[in-house]
């Protein structure tokens, strides 16, 4: 404690020296993770996810039932750059992935610390798994974390230096990261209770905190009149999710068990540690607070476990500094448990043959799964359609059942002659309903088949999901099913249909 203690107290001189001896080591770290991420980005397709992101950039708006509007236009922009490519669609995760390996590091040289602290926070960074193997998709869950380790490198410094033009930068991400997800208002509720409770006080007094709050706020009103205009949708679906992770994550113990195996080998016991750390030191203890009250909101709310993930590099940096005296025992420990680390984030990745997905467990290689088997599913969905006779076709739209089925026909659709898809699922619903003129869709999956079915004269299956690779996804033997002669019109109908 008495070295951080110390350190930080110093001249910004002495640390930049620091820095300037951890750059290389830290810079070969993320180069290292940058290289596996691009070699990787092109393995077998896009995610479900990616796919809804690129046809939500395609309906560009300034609010999304389910997420705010920056991560469809980074999809939307690299879409346009280079259609079609998944590599390109991956450049941004890529980018603020090995970005966020920097700030980590920064981090921990604010703090006071050398070379070693540094490249061990980094390393720890490199090697968590829902941050290196999430650097492999372009996802809200991408982006983010990298934004709140960036505001949490700007509040260290802060307090090491007392710059105020530093809060305002914190507002600056904030605004930016409010155009990603809304978790960071979580962060700066617990942190404005935690300072309140244990300093440092003037920090909420500084002119330059509320001028990047206010900044926050004025950029998120477009978002927020689309949300109000559309009856806060988002809102719903944090419900919806909530009753998700209560299904499948169960209860605290659950949320904490799946957080530590996104936390990865390494990052657990630094995190705990560097919490010790943080909570021990009065001018940093908010940090610490603010960690322990952002698991405990998430817990209550039902949040998803990587929700927390963007308060760890800072809990990283502190444990890291903690242990930089500790030089005699600390390689013997280390070592080992990185070596497994960088084992379990490379088996996260994409590297293994397609193949080898034909027995792959849906919880463990859920990502690989449903990367697999969109173009195939494209083209079973054409052929049903192309059969058709002319006169039912020219009537007939194309609905997934979910956004992920909706958003890939969207994709690949086009190159088969498909009429634009519709869903009533998620956000895909906003995106419209399919014209009067079609009284009869090709419902494609199986989701919510039962409402179809009430409201359709016949319902037949006239074709099945194959992926012809034999990969147990959750479309793989899916039914496509032809329903005919709708009961009403689509402007009562589609509300009807909708679901989160």
């Amino acid at each position: 404690m008495r070295q951080i203690e110390e350190t930080t107290v110093n001249s910004p001189k002495p640390v930049v020296a620091v820095a300037a001896l951890a750059v290389r080591p830290v810079a070969i770290i993320a180069g290292l993770l940058g290289v596996a991420l691009l070699a990787t980005s092109g393995r077998y397709g896009y995610f479900g996810d990616e796919l809804y992101f690129i046809a939500a950039g395609h309906h560009l708006d300034f609010g999304y039932a389910d997420q705010p509007p920056l991560t469809p236009l980074l999809a939307l922009i690299a879409d346009t750059v280079a259609p079609g490519s998944v590599v390109a669609l991956r450049i941004p995760a890529i980018l603020v992935t090995v970005a966020g390996v920097f700030f980590a590091a920064m981090t921990a040289r604010e703090l006071g610390g050398t070379r070693r602290a540094q490249v061990l926070t980094a390393g720890s960074y490199t090697v968590a798994p829902f941050l290196a193997a999430g650097g492999h998709l372009l996802a809200t869950s991408t982006v983010d974390p990298f934004l709140w380790t960036v505001i949490t490198w700007l509040l260290v410094r802060w307090v090491r230096t007392r710059e105020d033009k530093l809060l305002l930068w914190a507002g600056l991400v904030t605004a930016v990261s409010l155009q990603v997800k809304w978790l960071i208002v979580f962060f700066w509720l617990v942190a404005g209770l935690a300072i309140l409770v244990a300093g440092p006080r003037d920090l909420l007094r500084s002119k330059m905190l509320w001028l990047g709050a206010a900044i926050a706020g004025l950029t998120s009103v477009p978002q927020l009149l689309w949300q109000a205009r559309n009856g806060w949708p988002q809102i719903q679906m944090t419900n919806a999710i909530a009753a998700e992770v209560r299904a499948t994550v169960g209860g605290p113990g659950g949320f904490l068990l799946v957080l530590g195996f996104y936390v990865g080998v390494v990052g657990v016991p630094l995190a705990l540690y560097g919490l010790w750390r943080a909570l021990a030191l009065p001018r940093f203890r908010f940090l610490g607070i603010t960690a322990i009250g952002l698991i405990v909101v998430f817990i209550v709310t039902g949040g998803r476990p990587y929700y927390a993930g963007g308060i760890l590099p800072v809990l990283w940096a502190f444990g890291a500094v903690g242990l930089d005296g500790r030089r005699r025992w600390l390689p013997w420990v280390a070592w080992p448990a990185f070596l497994v680390s960088v084992a379990l984030v490379v088996a996260a990745l994409p590297v293994r043959p397609v193949e080898s997905l034909r027995t792959a467990s849906e919880a463990v290689y859920f990502v690989d799964l449903e990367s697999v088997g969109w173009p195939a599913m494209a083209d079973e969905v054409a052929a049903a359609y192309h059969a058709l006779p002319d006169d039912v076709r020219a009537h007939t739209a194309i609905v997934g059942d979910t956004y992920w089925a909706a958003s890939a026909m969207s994709m690949y659709g086009p190159e088969h002659g498909l009429p634009a898809p519709y869903s009533p699922n998620r956000g895909y619903w906003y995106f419209g309903a399919p014209p009067e003129s079609a009284t009869n869709i090709l419902y494609v999956g199986n989701s919510h088949s039962d409402d179809i079915r009430r409201h359709f004269a016949t319902v037949t299956r006239v074709a099945t999901v194959d992926n012809h690779l034999g990969v147990p996804n959750g479309y793989q033997g899916s039914p496509i099913y032809l329903a005919a002669n709708r009961d009403q019109p689509w402007s009562a109908l589609w509300p009807a249909l909708r679901y989160l």
